[in-house]
């Protein structure tokens, strides 16, 4: 038995329809956001139960009715790295169309990730887009967006908005929507001006976004930052876009610049 799944999450990992869930967290957000769960693991069901009860109480009963108790040491074989809550998990992926993304009718943006490299970093760009109900976030590349290490640097929050993985080429103008990229040679943001059905493009920290990508975009922004100091981690980045945007919608529109 323990063979076999150890065998069943190896090739989770590697199966372009599935994921790892690794963490409380992960698996909680997952469940609410309506994930499909093939099968999950604890070390201590119970505990689970007491920390739902204090931070998911919407999903109490969840876990004690769909995780299944399993030895620390078996656990500990099934993934990288065992995470602190002990439980484990493998899920469908969710399901998300880009041209169902784009055409979300909500004053929301699409952040769109140009190559990127680390995992974790783009966990956490899919976290702060979820937090900011972003309508999608969409990756160029071949690193993709639903690996176990992304998930878990999302606490699961892939399935709280679309993730759509290694599109071909930026998809600006559509829906309305304008593409902005992040680039240190545009003009200074200003919130008022930003098109709240913007998608926002980000490049690596270390090269920023490609010429081509920005060849086609509609406007290019810069966030102001003190001298000596020569970029942002991306996830930093993506956070301070997407909140200007969102306290913009907030607080209204007031006087505006639009741009194309």
């Amino acid at each position: 038995m323990a063979d076999d799944l150890r065998r069943r999450f190896r090739a989770a990992r590697r199966d372009s329809e599935l994921t790892v869930l690794e963490g409380f967290h992960a698996l909680k957000h997952a469940l609410r956001f309506g994930a499909e769960v093939e099968i999950a693991v604890a070390v201590d069901v119970g505990e689970l139960e007491e920390l739902a009860a204090a931070l998911a109480p919407d999903l109490a009963g969840r876990f004690a009715a769909g995780v299944t108790p399993i030895e620390a040491e078996e656990l500990a074989g099934l993934v990288p790295q065992a995470p602190r809550t002990g439980v484990v998990a493998i899920a469908r992926r969710r399901r998300a169309d880009l041209g169902a993304a784009l055409a979300d009718p909500r004053e929301a943006p699409v952040v769109l990730l140009e190559q990127p490299r680390n995992m974790g970093n783009l966990g956490a760009c899919v976290r702060v887009a979820a937090a900011a109900d972003a309508a999608a976030l969409l990756t160029i590349g071949e690193n993709d967006p639903w690996h176990p290490d992304a998930v878990r640097g999302a606490a699961g929050l892939h399935y709280a908005l679309p993730a759509v993985a290694a599109i071909e080429r930026p998809p600006g103008g559509v829906g309305g929507r304008p593409l902005l990229a992040l680039d240190p040679e545009g003009e200074e943001i200003d919130p008022a001006a930003i098109s709240p059905r913007a998608i926002l493009a980000f490049g690596t920290e270390r090269h920023g976004l490609s010429d081509e990508l920005l060849a086609v975009a509609d406007g290019r922004l810069a966030l102001p930052m003190r001298d000596g100091v020569s970029s942002l981690n991306l996830a930093t980045s993506v956070a301070a876009v997407l909140y200007a945007v969102v306290l913009r919608r907030l607080r209204g529109p007031g006087p505006q610049r639009p741009r194309s």
